[in-house]
């Protein structure tokens, strides 16, 4: 994402360009009971990125529950791909949608709900949701 100017203070922000992200790849392995339907649910209370505005840390609970298809996401990978967003510039809104468009890509689920629960900053609490249902339009990435 370019710099920005925001609109009534001038001030000017940056987000790490998607070309600059270098997150780390979501693994995948076959889910063997195609056509059963189970839920499998994710809940990581130490995610940290970077405020592009103010370049303080940001820290959340990110929440993912999801049906596979025929992929199941594989747990290290998740890790290392979570951690990798701390040296990132990102506002809330967009990791929500960052993360389930990666998810989405990389194991093609039935369903999947992702929750970023923003820990407070200036006493606002940020809670964001994003979804997907296959069949409906994929999440595409700003610049793809």
């Amino acid at each position: 994402m370019p710099t920005e100017v925001l609109e009534h203070t001038g001030l000017v922000i940056e987000e790490t360009p998607p070309h600059e992200l270098r997150l780390f790849p979501l693994d995948t392995f076959e889910y063997k009971y195609p056509g059963k339907e189970i839920t499998i649910s994710f809940v990581t209370a130490e995610f940290t990125a970077i405020c592009p505005f103010s370049d303080f840390p940001d820290f959340a609970t990110i929440k993912i529950d999801y049906v596979p298809r025929e992929r199941c996401i594989e747990l290290k990978s998740l890790k290392l791909y979570i951690n990798s967003y701390r040296q990132v510039k990102i506002f809330h809104e967009h990791v929500v949608n960052r993360v389930l468009e990666d998810f989405v890509r990389a194991c093609d689920p039935l369903r999947v709900e992702i929750e970023g629960d923003f820990h407070v900053r200036g006493n606002i609490k940020t809670l964001i949701r994003a979804s997907y249902r296959r069949g409906e339009p994929s999440p595409q990435p700003p610049g793809s």
